[in-house]
Formats: structure tokens, sequence, C-alpha cells
């Protein structure tokens, strides 16, 4: 597979450093000598300097080659231009653009049926939205992502010392819980992943990821000691595009809402747009501001400022002052593993939002979804079988995946079965897969090869 990358920046840089591993090959353009030399210098693809909306520049790309056209610059336009120039020099590429802007929302199927045509448009600030509600919804969750609309859900739980499954091992874990067991498909232990064994024990400190239903989400809770709570008062530091999002929706639901923003102009426009949110001019990390707004009353504080620094901070006081919840946005995807570390578990990040959106529809085969964990290290992967498929019909101790991935689930029509060695995949089934990133080529040739014939 040929992809061919607009836009050297975190996001580009990240989608390419995960196809080069994965051996796809991949060209990268950007008009910035210095993103590209940061490109060249820690991944192994070709790079390209020139506009990514030039026909000169993407023919030489190798644009008629690729299958792929993925547009991720930090301009809109920029990318919608970059498709619409990709569509007319070669319509079978496939077009996957990154806008952010609120004025195309309404757009994106516009822009899928005409021209530029792209196949997919991706919102990180919407989907970064989605992940804060499910966050919200699910208050002792570091992470959370669904699959099956829903049905099924993976949790990342952090498990304290004092936690009644705390050196629990895994063979042991249904016993302990009584009812609806879940399935551990994987476990953080300073900074490393594992998947775990049934002799395996569950240690302080560990970051557990569970794959279960939905309609067991409370039992499962409940057996972590993470009892959910409703949610009634919510603290906003930061006015910008995600905060006013999130705003919106949470007026919609009845919360009771604050923004703090530091920009006077942009408190009034807040003001004038949202009805019954509080809009309060001041600095999210001032200690004084968040004692006089009662900031221990809150059930989360979410920071969204675009200060990275500010986020940490005002998230680190608002924990000690006293709030039950604070979810920190991340832009720098470096800073990702040392927010555990200094006592921060709820983090979201528009930009791995963004990854993880267009992984998804990258992948070969019949893949629904696919999100990253870990710093990317694995990654959750919903897939479809088809009756061709050479997987069907034979126990899944039979087939050969690759080390380092797990079937975790198998769903059929209403039916959701956490699988065994004697589990049989039917034709129609959905099939979620946790795989370690080096184990992702391989199971994507299955999905590719053995799921999807052509």
């Amino acid at each position: 597979m040929k992809v061919v990358i607009v836009g050297a920046g975190e996001v580009g840089f990240q989608i390419a450093s995960r196809l080069s591993l994965e051996n796809k090959e991949v060209v990268v353009i950007d008009k910035s000598p210095v993103a590209l030399r940061r490109v060249s210098d820690n991944i192994d693809v070709q790079v390209l300097n020139g506009s990514g909306s030039s026909p000169v520049v993407l023919e030489e790309a190798g644009i008629k080659e690729a299958e792929i056209l993925l547009a991720v610059t930090d301009s809109d336009e920029t990318n919608l231009v970059a498709c619409l120039v990709a569509n007319m020099v070669s319509p079978a590429t496939k077009k996957m653009a990154r806008l952010r802007n609120a004025d195309y929302d309404k757009y994106h199927e516009t822009f899928r049926k005409y021209a530029p045509h792209i196949d997919t448009v991706i919102n990180p600030e919407i989907e970064v939205i989605k992940t804060i509600e499910r966050l919200m919804n699910v208050s002792g969750a570091m992470d959370i992502g669904e699959f099956t609309d829903s049905r099924v859900k993976f949790i990342g739980i952090h498990l304290e010392k004092e936690n009644s499954l705390t050196g629990v091992r895994l063979s042991e874990l249904a016993e302990k819980t009584q009812k609806h067991s879940p399935l551990i498909a994987a476990i953080i232990r300073e900074d490393e992943l594992i998947i775990p064994r049934g002799d395996d024990v569950l240690m302080p400190g560990d970051i557990v990821y569970c794959i279960i239903e939905e309609k067991n989400l409370p039992d499962t809770m409940r057996a972590f000691n993470k009892e959910s709570r409703p949610l009634h008062r919510v603290l906003i530091v930061g006015g910008g595009r995600i905060g006013f999002r999130l705003a919106t929706i949470l007026e919609e639901k009845s919360v009771l809402t604050k923004i703090i923003e530091k920009n006077p102009d942009r408190c009034a426009e807040l003001a004038e747009k949202l009805g019954k949110t509080v809009v309060l001019h001041g600095d999210g990390s001032d200690q004084s501001l968040l004692s006089e707004e009662n900031v221990q009353e809150m059930d989360v504080v979410v920071t969204l400022t675009n200060e990275e620094e500010i986020n940490i901070l005002a998230s680190l006081l608002a924990k000690r002052m006293g709030a039950r919840k604070t979810i920190t946005k991340i832009s720098k995807l470096g800073y990702l593993p040392l927010m555990s570390t200094i006592g921060i578990e709820q983090v979201v990040s528009p930009r791995l939002s963004a990854i993880n959106s267009f992984l998804q529809h990258i992948r070969r085969g019949k893949v629904l979804s696919a999100i990253a964990i870990k710093g990317e290290q694995a990654e959750f992967m919903e897939a479809a079988a088809l009756e061709t498929s050479d997987i069907v019909g034979r126990p899944l101790k039979n087939i050969s995946f690759p080390k380092g991935a797990l079937v975790t689930s198998i769903i059929r029509k209403e039916e959701v079965m956490i699988p065994s060695g004697e589990s049989v995949i039917q034709p129609g089934d959905r099939v979620i897969i946790f795989a370690r990133r080096t184990a992702i080529p391989k199971i994507e040739n299955i999905l590719s090869v053995k799921l999807e014939y052509f």
C-alpha cells in the first residue's frame, strides 16, 4: 500500500511513523524543510518539499500509484485544495482530510458526494468531545473506547493499592467478581504493556484494560471499586472551539456548566452564544479563582486551553482542591507517558483522536474501527468476518494468530461473546482484536487476505 501524506506536523509525523513500521510505502509532503528534516531523521519514508495542493508536486510524489491521500496540514483550506487537486489528477486515490473549523461541519457529506470527493472527513475536535463525554459518563475510567454501536466497550482502570482486586490472580477473577467477569485484554505496569495470562497477578499501580458489554459496565466498575456518579456540575477551563462545543452539549443535558476564559473578547462572544453556561473571565490556573468558584463541588474539571502547561497546572490544582475528577487536554504526544507519573489520569488529545480515526480508514480489510492505546504501542480493532474467510468455521485455537494478538470479543447479531479457544467465528460476525503494534501488519494481512477476497 502506498500512502501520500500532505502535512508533516504532529499528526502527519505520527501517522507516517505508524505506517512505516507496518511496512507501507509512505511519501510525506510539506513546505517546511525543518518539519521534513524531523520526518527524514526519524522515519524511513520518502519526503518531498513543496505544496501538497500543487498538481506537479502530487504527481512527483506518485499520487497516481497511491491508494490513499491524507491531507493533515494545520490549514483546512490547504487540505481541501490538496484533495481537490488529487481528485483531478488521480480520481481513483482514496482521499482523507482533517477539517477542524466548525463552519465545515454540516458540509462533510457534501464534500463526499461532490468535488473534491473526500472519502473521509475527520474533525479531531468532534472526536475528542466524544472521548470527553465517554470519560465523564464513566467516572472511574482512565481510558475508554466503544465498539459495535456502543454495545461493547474497553475500559482502562487504574488499580490503587487498597483496591479489593489487588493481588488477585486472573484465573481467580471470576470467583472474586462473582458475575459478569470482564476479559482483561492488557495490563500496563511501570510503562510496560503486558498481554496477561491466567497466572498473572493484578498489582498496585496497574492500568487494567477490560473488554465488557455495555450492560455489564456498572457491575465491572463496582468490582474495581469505581462507583460512577451522576454528572451535575462541570467546570471548563478554556473557552476555545472545543470548550464551546462541550459547553453546548452540556447545556442540552441540563448540566450546570461554568467556563473560565482568559480573553475578555472571547468571554463576551461565549456569553452571547451560550444560554445557561456561566462565563468567567480569568486564569484557570489561579488558585484563588478556583476556590472562589467552589472547585471542590465540581464533578468534573475539564482543562482545554491551547497551553499544555496551563491545562496540567489547572488539573493538578483542581484535583488537590477537591474536584472529583479532572480531564486534561494534551496536544504534545510526547507528554502523554508522563501524565500518570505526575498524577493526571484522564487525558484527551485531539491529535491522537485524529490519528485513531485515520487509522480506522487506512487499514486493509473490513476494519470498522481502530483505537490505539499506551502511546500507540497497541491497538484495539473491530473487523467484520465475511463468508469467504477461511477463519470462519474453525475453533480459534486452530487459527494462527500472530504473537501479541488476542481475539477479545465476537459479536453475533445481538449476542456478545467473550471467546475461548473452542469459539468459532461465523460469517457476518464482528470480531474485536487486541494487538501489539508489532503484530498489526500480520493481523492486517489476515483481515485483507483471509477476511476479504476481491
